[in-house]
């Protein structure tokens, strides 16, 4: 199971889980407490902005960045849950869970996995530039882009609330 929760509930939501794994996508000077319970070892951080494309001063999303994700995803045990948060929840978050359930399920259907995000969190919007890459490193041939395309836009929202995304 994957949580997915802002930068905000990010003690709590692993507190909740009793999740002994979590990714943190956020912007690089960010700082962000490692969550009792969770080994050194079993924090990823990751820094980049929330674009995405390139912009003068900004980090974006890199191949180099994704492959983390899903090299971390594949890693996890999956004994206990893996929370993923970024600043407010919405965009680098949800990307990555979207991108470590397709990573983790190589035949699951990408529409139905990004049907089940959206259910799960109304304000969801995948950063677009992760989820391409992701595609092309996971051989999805377009099916991930178009997925997170026909889920659209999630509702405005200043951070997201934490929620889950069973894996099969």
């Amino acid at each position: 199971m994957i949580y997915v929760c802002p930068l905000s509930r990010l003690q709590d939501t692993v507190r909740m889980s009793r999740a002994r794994h979590v990714l943190s996508v956020i912007n690089a000077n960010t700082a962000v407490a490692r969550p009792a319970g969770v080994a050194a070892e079993d924090h990823l951080f990751i820094g980049f902005n929330d674009i995405v494309a390139p912009q003068e001063g900004l980090t974006h999303p890199s191949l180099d960045h994704v492959e983390a994700i899903i090299g971390f995803a594949r890693r996890w045990p999956r004994e206990a849950p893996l929370v993923v948060h970024c600043f407010a929840g919405i965009s680098r978050s949800t990307a990555s869970a979207y991108i470590a359930a397709c990573a983790l399920q190589p035949d699951a259907d990408e529409a139905g996995i990004a049907s089940t995000l959206r259910t799960a969190s109304p304000s969801a919007t995948p950063n677009a530039l992760m989820v391409a890459i992701a595609d092309d490193v996971l051989g999805r041939q377009g099916r991930m882009r178009a997925a997170i395309e026909a889920i659209g836009r999630g509702r405005e929202a200043f951070e997201g609330h934490p929620f889950r995304l069973t894996l099969t």
